[in-house]
């Protein structure tokens, strides 16, 4: 199969958008995703991008994305956290996933950051595996914490 992988442009914000609601179905969690093209656009295109998405685009348009930012490390320093590294499922197999799993690597060496990081669900057995496979090693005595809008603003009332 023939694909490209690509910065993604501001225009391709809907397809990327209909991939994140893609893997948050996957992932169990359909309701889960409230932001809009507008967020993405604003948020990745503006004067202070805060994120850099790339995409797998074959003839039929956009099939895959993974999207970055940069975050520090206080025992690494520089460090990308990748968010979503997903594939629409009739496109897996190909090597898209592989190719954009590459094209982070390729973008943190450029940007000479000193670690990648992200999150895999434990039950996602698929992508633990290729991750594994690729040398990541994953930590599986952490837990991930998270506080949600709801929570910062109780805290700070």
């Amino acid at each position: 199969m023939d694909f490209s992988i690509r910065k993604a442009q501001k225009a391709d914000m809907p397809q990327v958008l209909r991939l994140i609601k893609a893997l948050a179905l996957y992932e169990k969690e359909p309701d889960a995703v409230v932001i809009d093209v507008s967020t993405l656009e604003a948020m990745g295109y503006g004067e202070a991008p805060m994120f850099t998405c790339f995409v797998a685009e074959t003839a039929t348009g956009i099939v895959g994305m993974a999207l970055v930012f940069p975050r520090f490390s206080t025992w690494k320093g520089k460090a990308l956290h990748l968010e979503d590294l997903i594939v629409d499922e009739a496109y897996r197999g190909y090597g898209i996933g592989l190719a954009l799993y590459k094209q982070v690597m390729a973008y943190a060496k450029e940007q000479n950051m000193n670690r990648v990081q992200w999150e895999v669900l434990d039950w996602n057995t698929p992508a633990i595996d290729f991750y594994e496979t690729s040398g990541a090693t994953v930590l599986r005595d952490w837990n991930v914490v998270q506080i949600h809008k709801e929570g910062i603003d109780n805290l700070t009332k």
